[in-house]
């Protein structure tokens, strides 16, 4: 929807600047499926007659294009790094990573390397035994725990940033081992960076 979106503000825009007696160039630049037709009305040359304001035009031109051309590669990214993401599961009143959680957070710095845009906020979550400060202070500790192991695997602090809902916001509301099991978590949220 976004692409179709974006296709139809751009031929919106081309069509403006042709009837406004713009440079061929600039619209050529917009939309890559025009650059034929600059190219056949010999336009292009006008444009080159000053070459610092071409220069500057193409350059702002060429941000913009990037800004429209990526967000269906940028969103495919995006969806790949997340259902990379799993959420981290703790012991009961336990911060430490477990052995069977570390590859889920290694492969949780893997997918993140792959575009340095996206930020991560960690959720600490408990279960909904012991008082409300414990469990808050509890779901930091796990949050940053998560953090502390990124961080020794190569991602950089400044993608990261930590929060604890304590028992707040559990995905299991009934009182049984199982369900506190699955409450017991920390969740990686996505952030793109605009």
């Amino acid at each position: 929807m976004k692409r179709i979106f974006a296709v139809v503000a751009v031929l919106l825009f081309s069509s403006l600047f042709i009837i406004s007696g713009c440079s061929s160039k600039r619209v050529a630049v917009a939309d890559k499926p025009l650059q034929e037709k600059p190219a056949d009305t010999g336009k292009t040359t006008a444009g080159k007659q000053t070459p610092a304001t071409t220069s500057t035009k193409e350059t702002v031109t060429d941000k913009v294009i990037t800004a429209k051309a990526q967000p269906s590669d940028s969103d495919a990214a995006f969806e790949e790094i997340k259902s990379a993401l799993k959420d981290i599961y703790f012991d009961f009143d336990k911060y430490d990573i477990n052995e069977a959680a570390k590859p889920l957070v290694k492969q949780a710095a893997a997918a993140l390397s792959k575009d340095s845009r996206i930020k991560v906020i960690i959720e600490g979550h408990c279960d909904e035994r012991g008082t409300n400060e414990y469990n808050l202070s509890l779901g930091e500790k796990r949050a940053f725990a998560v953090k502390e192991y990124l961080l020794s695997l190569g991602i950089p602090s400044s993608r990261i940033q930590t929060v604890s809902y304590g028992e707040e916001k559990p995905v299991c509301t009934e009182s049984t081992e199982e369900c506190w099991a699955k409450n017991r978590r920390a969740h990686f949220v996505l952030v793109k960076e605009k």
